[in-house]
């Protein structure tokens, strides 16, 4: 059912309040709600595209989604699992697809490093159970790369290769690199690059046209600006995190092969079309628009379940600023009254409502820039929060999400 005039409006009142002030609030901000099938119950826009900009945020302005990138290399992966070219739990098999993590060593605590025991999953790399961390969110790794230091957004393939585990694979959780080699396998097996693969076989069956690893010239036209957040509060402009694929030119097939793609990070895109996305989780794998089935629904099942019991307390060990300009400190990935356990399926977050009402087996999860986005296949319903702020974790961003979640299932009641 749509949501009724009064719904709409306060809806829109809040995102149109978030943006009041550009230099303390938000920027410019997007958010889209849909249905299970498919239809939007709400799509507003407010602010500008950027704090030097003229241009109003609009339905139509781009953003890098950033690590909301790895639930398309998750479904690019599950659908090569599904015709046998991948497979999840078959450590000899990837480890000659991706030959380099044979050789991977394990980072002590004391700098010294040790052979890894047990050889690494697809499930591994899906569930960041393989030991591959960030240096912006691991001061232990971050340290190992000094003096010249690593960066996982230079678009140098060899800023995710060269980094070393931080625990023997499936010992621990840890949030980092892990689906940057998943989509590493996803080209190898395939013979093409990560997003010539996932425009082919995700993109072009939804009629998805305004996402992409490298934007043509129209939607670098509409690119959001970058901005950051600083420790007094105000907003300030900032160069792009991920340059380079907004530099080179998208046809040329030379530069392109040369910028790596990341399945972790890579995309940016319309939020609109990524519900389509969504919406395709929500019914079991299928697109409610097309008829297009991208994956089986026993394949989403998959996904969906909570593939590390074993690691109740994953999300409770804590994030640090390792690099204060990419992300505050975090003491909990998604605080929950009670402190029950949570999950993670092959991707994304499974966490409990802290009273907005979703539902128990909602998903969600995020983009370094303050990109927020949940699937709730229980209620029927998914949705997205697009900002470009760095660094992760904006209070007032995070605020604006948890209000808009809250009114929608209010209104769905």
């Amino acid at each position: 059912m749509p949501f009724s005039t009064q719904t709409l409006s306060k809806l829109q009142d809040t995102v149109n309040k978030a943006c009041v002030d550009p230099n303390i609030d938000i920027p410019g901000v997007t958010v889209v709600v849909i249905d299970k099938n498919g239809e939007e119950l709400f799509a507003h826009s407010a602010g500008k595209r950027g704090l030097t900009s003229n241009d109003p945020m609009t339905l139509d302005t781009i953003f890098w989604i950033a690590s909301c990138t790895k639930v398309l290399t998750g479904i690019a992966c599950m659908q090569l699992v599904e015709q046998g070219i991948l497979r999840l739990d078959d450590g000899d098999h990837l480890e000659n697809v991706l030959h380099e993590l044979k050789e991977m060593k394990v980072l002590r605590d004391d700098g010294a490093f040790e052979a890894k025991n047990k050889k690494i999953t697809l499930r591994m790399l899906l569930t960041h159970t393989s030991g591959f961390g960030y240096t912006f969110f691991n001061e232990r790794l971050r340290n190992w790369t000094f003096p010249v230091g690593r960066e996982e957004f230079s678009g140098r393939v060899e800023d995710i290769t060269s980094l070393p585990l931080l625990f023997q694979p499936g010992e621990g959780w840890e949030y980092g690199t892990s689906i940057d080699w998943a989509g590493i396998a996803v080209e190898r097996t395939t013979g093409l690059n990560l997003n010539a693969y996932i425009q082919n076989h995700i993109f072009q069956p939804l009629g998805i046209k305004d996402m992409s690893m490298f934007p043509n010239k129209d939607m670098r036209s509409r690119l959001a600006y970058m901005h950051s957040r600083a420790v007094d509060g105000k907003i300030r402009p900032r160069d792009h995190l991920l340059r380079i694929p907004l530099v080179v030119n998208p046809d040329d097939e030379f530069e392109t092969s040369r910028v790596f793609n990341s399945g972790g990070a890579g995309m940016f895109a319309k939020p609109q079309e990524f519900c389509k996305i969504l919406a395709v989780l929500l019914n079991d794998g299928t697109c409610p628009r097309t008829g297009s089935q991208l994956l089986l629904k026993d394949t989403v099942e998959e996904m969906f379940r909570n593939q590390i019991p074993q690691f109740p307390n994953y999300s409770r060990q804590g994030i640090p600023a390792a690099k204060p300009d990419l992300t505050s400190a975090i003491d909990e990935l998604y605080a929950v009254h009670g402190s029950p356990p949570q999950g993670w399926g092959l991707t994304f977050m499974k966490a409990n409502s802290n009273g907005t009402g979703r539902s128990k087996e909602t998903v969600h999860w995020a983009g370094l820039a303050n990109l927020w986005w949940w699937c709730d296949r229980e209620k029927g319903v998914a949705g997205m929060i697009c900002s470009q702020i760095l660094p992760f974790g904006d209070g007032k961003v995070v605020g604006l999400w948890a209000d808009i979640e809250t009114q929608v299932y209010k209104a769905l009641e």
